[in-house]
């Protein structure tokens, strides 16, 4: 499965969350309309089905959401 680059899944959360919010602030068309598309987008481009799922893969992805594969924790 392709990945979205990190950049990339970044700025669809900063959307998200600041369309997400104006729309629930005022409850406009537009927003409403910018927010479905982000929302979409963010689907897509974590391979997933709705908008939940989305946003815990795309955080997941970022950097330092995770340690690298193959890596060891020591105490």
């Amino acid at each position: 499965m392709l990945m979205a680059h990190p950049a990339v899944l970044k700025n669809l959360l900063e959307q998200y969350e600041t369309l997400r919010a104006l729309h629930a602030e005022n409850g406009s068309e537009e927003a409403g309309r910018r927010l479905d598309d982000v929302t979409y987008t963010l689907c897509v481009s974590t391979g997933t089905r709705d908008v939940d799922s989305a946003l815990v893969a795309a955080r997941h992805q970022m950097p330092g959401a995770r340690p690298p594969a193959g890596s060891l924790l020591t105490t």
